[in-house]
C-alpha cells in the first residue's frame, strides 16, 4: 500500500513529511488518530472515490475508506452529510483497532434522508462478523418510515460482533410511522446475539446521545439474544416514545436458540441520563393515558449491574420484570440510583401481570433514591408504588433505599401471594401525607403505620418511617442529602460486590465503615 515501507533513511524522512503534512490542518494541528494506527485514510463530501484517501484527495464515502483498511487503520471523517448506508464486515485485532471517528471539531452525519429501509434490522450503520472496532463522534440521524412491516435502526450490531466500541455520537430522529398493528418497530442501537453458535459480546456504548425516536413496541438501545458482556455507560436518552434500554431474552429473535445461551447477561448500566422515555409522545399510537414505558429494562436478562443512573420523568423508571415463560430476570443489581418524578412506579420487579410466569429471582435493588413517583394510576385502578413487586418475586433484596413519597402514594407495593424469601429491610420512609404500603393485594387499603406493615409483609424489622430525611432540595429536585440527614451511615453495608465501592457521584460508598441509605455517601 502506498508509503508503507521505504528502505533507506531518505525515505524513511519523507515518509515521516509525507504522513505529518496529510494529518495536518492548515493551521499545523495534526489530529489524534488511534495510537495503534498504520495509516490514515480521509473521507470528506467534496472527495471522491476515485481519490487515493489522503487529506489532500479524501474518498467521498466511508464505505469506500473500509474497503482499504486493515487492523490498527483509522478512518477519519470530515463533517458534512453522507447519504451511504455504512456496512462493517472487516476487524481489527486486539492490538490494531480500526477507527472511524469524526475528524477533530467537524460534525459528520449519516443522514437517511434519501434512504430506502427494507424488512428488518435495516441501520445506517450495520456491523457484521465485525471485531475490534470503534466508532466516534459521528450522528446518525434522519431515518423514517411509514411502511408497513419494516424496521429502520441507526445502527445494528449482529452475527457474532464482538469488542465493538460506540462513542460519543448521537443518534436521532429514528422513526417509524406506522400503526401498532402495522408493526411499528425501530431502534437506535440495537445489539443482536442472533446465532446460538456465534456470541456477540464485548460491546461498549459510552457517551452517546439519543433522542427524537419513535420505536412502537420496540426498545431505543435494545440488547438482546445471546449477548455476552456489554457497558453501556454516560449516555444521554431523552424524547422517545417507549422503552429507553432493554437487556433481553431471545424468545422472538431466536424462537428455537438454545436455552442456555439465548439471553442477554453480563453487563453494566452506569452513570446514564434516561428521562421523557414515555407514550406520551405518541399519544395518537399509544392513547392519552397509557404510561406503560420502563426508562431502564432488564427482561428476561442476567447477571446486570444497574447503577449511577439518573432516571426521571418517564412513564416508568428502572424494571427488573420479565414478559417470557423461558427466561426470569435474575442475578441483577440495581444501586446507587436516582430515580425521580415519574408517572408510575420507581422500581418494578416481578412478571408481566398475568401474562407470564417467570418473575424476578436472586436480584438486589440496593441504596437507591426514590422521590414523587406514581403521579398517575396504574392499569388496574391502583397506585403502583415507588417500588413494586407483581407476580413470581422469589429471593430477592431491598435494603438501604432511601424513599420519599408523595402526599398519596404507595412506598412498596407487593401484588400478589406469588414468590417467597423476598428480604426487605434498613429502608428510610417519608411521606408529607398519609403513609402506605401493600402487601399481597392488587387493590385495596393498605398499611398506614410501619408496625402494620412489619407484621403483614414480615420485613422491614430495622427500616424507620415519619423522618425527613432532609435532601437538599425536593422541589429542583436535588436527591443527595444534607449533613445532617437520618440517613447518613444509617444502612447496613451487606459487600462490596452488592453495595458498590462508588455511591451515585463516583465518591466510596462507604464512610467510617459505615454506609448511607439511599444513592448518596456523606
Amino acid at each position: 500500500m502506498e508509503g508503507r515501507t521505504f528502505v533507506n533513511i531518505f525515505g524513511s524522512f519523507m515518509l515521516c513529511m509525507i504522513l505529518w503534512t496529510s494529518c495536518s490542518d492548515k493551521s499545523g494541528d495534526a489530529p489524534s488518530p488511534n495510537k495503534n494506527s498504520s495509516h490514515i485514510y480521509f473521507v470528506a463530501t467534496d472527495g471522491s472515490d476515485s481519490n487515493v484517501g489522503s487529506f489532500q484527495s479524501p474518498f467521498k464515502s466511508i464505505n469506500k475508506a473500509l474497503n482499504n483498511i486493515v487492523p490498527g487503520d483509522t478512518i477519519l471523517v470530515r463533517g458534512g452529510s453522507y447519504y451511504d448506508k455504512v456496512t462493517l464486515t472487516k476487524s481489527g485485532t486486539v492490538d490494531k483497532l480500526i477507527t472511524i471517528k469524526a475528524y477533530r471539531n467537524e460534525k459528520p452525519i449519516i443522514d437517511g434522508s434519501y434512504m430506502q429501509i427494507t424488512g428488518y434490522w435495516d441501520g445506517l450503520i450495520t456491523f457484521s462478523k465485525a471485531r475490534f472496532i470503534t466508532l466516534e463522534g459521528l450522528d446518525i440521524c434522519n431515518v423514517t418510515t411509514s411502511t408497513p412491516h419494516v424496521d429502520p435502526e441507526g445502527i445494528v450490531i449482529k452475527d457474532g460482533c464482538n469488542n465493538i466500541t460506540i462513542k460519543r455520537c448521537s443518534i436521532y430522529n429514528i422513526q417509524n410511522n406506522t400503526t401498532l398493528n402495522d408493526w411499528r418497530s425501530a431502534h437506535a442501537i440495537v445489539v443482536l446475539g442472533n446465532s446460538d453458535t456465534e456470541t456477540t459480546k464485548n460491546i461498549t456504548i459510552d457517551g452517546c446521545t439519543i433522542h427524537d425516536t419513535k420505536t412502537g413496541t420496540s426498545e431505543t438501545l435494545t440488547i438482546a439474544g445471546n449477548v455476552d458482556g456489554f457497558t453501556l455507560s454516560n449516555n444521554k436518552i431523552y424524547d422517545i416514545e417507549n422503552i429507553g434500554i432493554i437487556i433481553a431474552g431471545g424468545d422472538n429473535l431466536i424462537p428455537h436458540g438454545n436455552v442456555a445461551l439465548n439471553y442477554a447477561r453480563n453487563g453494566v448500566i452506569s452513570g446514564n441520563e434516561l428521562y421523557n422515555n414515555t407514550h406520551l409522545r405518541s399519544p395518537e399510537v399509544w392513547g392519552a393515558t397509557s404510561y406503560g414505558a420502563i426508562a431502564i429494562y432488564v427482561c428476561g436478562g442476567a447477571n446486570v449491574i444497574i447503577e449511577k443512573n439518573k432516571v426521571h420523568d418517564s412513564d416508568r423508571g428502572i424494571g427488573l420484570v420479565s414478559e417470557s415463560n423461558i427466561y426470569p430476570t435474575k442475578n441483577c443489581i440495581v444501586r446507587n440510583n436516582f430515580v425521580y418524578n415519574c408517572w408510575r412506579t420507581g422500581i418494578y420487579m416481578g412478571d408481566y401481570l398475568n401474562y407470564t410466569s417467570q418473575g424476578t429471582n436472586n436480584c438486589y435493588v440496593v441504596n437507591n433514591t426514590l422521590l414523587f413517583n406514581n403521579a398517575v394510576k396504574g392499569a388496574f385502578g391502583e397506585i403502583e408504588g415507588e417500588i413494586r413487586l407483581t407476580e413470581n418475586c422469589i429471593n430477592n433484596v431491598i435494603k438501604n433505599n432511601l424513599i420519599y413519597a408523595r402526599p398519596v402514594d404507595v412506598f412498596i407495593h407487593k401484588y400478589t401471594t406469588t414468590g417467597s424469601n423476598n428480604d426487605i429491610d434498613y429502608n428510610l420512609y417519608y411521606t408529607t401525607g398519609t403513609p402506605s404500603w401493600l402487601w399481597n393485594t392488587t387493590n385495596g387499603t393498605g398499611n398506614s403505620n410501619l408496625k402494620d406493615w412489619q407484621a403483614a409483609s414480615n420485613c422491614d424489622a430495622h427500616s424507620v418511617y415519619g423522618t425527613d430525611p432532609l435532601l437538599r432540595s425536593i422541589t429542583l429536585p436535588d436527591l443527595h442529602i444534607q449533613d445532617s440527614s437520618p440517613a447518613k451511615n444509617s444502612g447496613i453495608f451487606i459487600s462490596t460486590d452488592i453495595n458498590g465501592t462508588v455511591d451515585i457521584d463516583g465518591n466510596p460508598r462507604t464512610s467510617d465503615n459505615k454506609i448511607s441509605k439511599g444513592a448518596h455517601q456523606l
